[in-house]
């Protein structure tokens, strides 16, 4: 049964994501829209969904959205791209607000950028294994080449906020070897983690590959759309944020800082209900 409410524009957007990682969305969506409240739910206690099955994505996504909606989000950003492969459509028929993944937003771009050339994607065993970016571009331009691997070690860099030093460069030249030997035009991060990596993946890759950060463009997208639907917020004033997580926060916290820049002194632990 779909759940019913009208948006307001003075109500917050909501962002998911399994666990930490969606803050480099969160990242993009205030740099881009400053005066927009935001709140953010992490999974931490079922972290990370790259390794889950499809079924149990859906239902731990549908958990956590459900609980979103208590805090009368006008719109959603599914942060995760393994929940963005599995789940989008089924919270569109579900949930009567905009809806938005990451994973057309990135594609879109890596088209726009590749017109005659190879496009890499990068991600979690469980987005790469969805094929959902190499269906997306299809659709969008059958001509692209597209070639995709998982980078599972690249989390664990961000998480131990090994950002930069020989250990990162070794990882990244490990993995993004098969791209650099097909000449890719563009290179997807498809996890929400490697935004943080980027300075290093553009070292490694050089000036001829452009890094498609889809925290960057899921953030022009969702400014589009608060315009279309006007929901853009009113307010003159700095947003605030809020952040859940289903576990303890400290561990939340301890990334959280690495990947914002900042610490995260308001964490709430929250229980879900379905």
């Amino acid at each position: 049964m779909a759940i019913r409410r009208k948006p307001s524009k003075a109500s917050p957007i909501g962002i998911f994501d399994s666990g930490v990682g969606g803050l480099t969305v969160v990242n993009a969506i205030q740099r881009k829209l400053p005066n927009e409240n935001l709140v953010y739910l992490g999974d931490t206690a079922r972290t990370p969904y790259g390794n889950k099955a499809g079924e149990t994505v859906i239902r731990f996504t549908r958990e956590c959205v459900t609980h979103l909606m208590r805090y009368r989000i006008k719109a959603l950003v599914v942060a995760c791209n393994t929940a963005s492969a599995y789940t989008l459509p089924r919270l569109r028929r579900n949930f009567k607000i905009p809806i938005l993944g990451v994973i057309q937003p990135g594609s879109r771009a890596a088209v726009a950028q590749s017109k005659y050339g190879c496009i890499g994607v990068i991600g979690t065993r469980a987005t790469i294994n969805s094929h959902a970016y190499q269906k997306t571009i299809a659709k969008m331009k059958k001509a692209c080449q597209v070639l995709a691997y998982p980078c599972p070690l690249f989390v664990p860099l961000v998480e131990e906020g090994w950002l930069e030093g020989s250990i990162p460069i070794g990882v990244i030249k490990k993995y993004l070897a098969p791209f650099l030997e097909k000449n890719i035009r563009s290179l997807i991060l498809g996890c929400t983690h490697y935004p943080v990596l980027k300075p290093v993946l553009t070292q490694v890759c050089g000036s001829r590959v452009k890094i498609i950060d889809s925290a960057e463009e899921v953030a022009k997208e969702l400014e589009n759309t608060l315009w279309k639907k006007d929901l853009a917020t009113p307010s003159e004033k700095r947003g605030t944020q809020k952040y859940l997580v289903t576990d303890v926060p400290e561990q939340f916290k301890r990334v959280g800082a690495i990947i914002l820049g900042r610490k995260l002194n308001h964490v709430h632990r929250v229980t879900l209900e379905d």
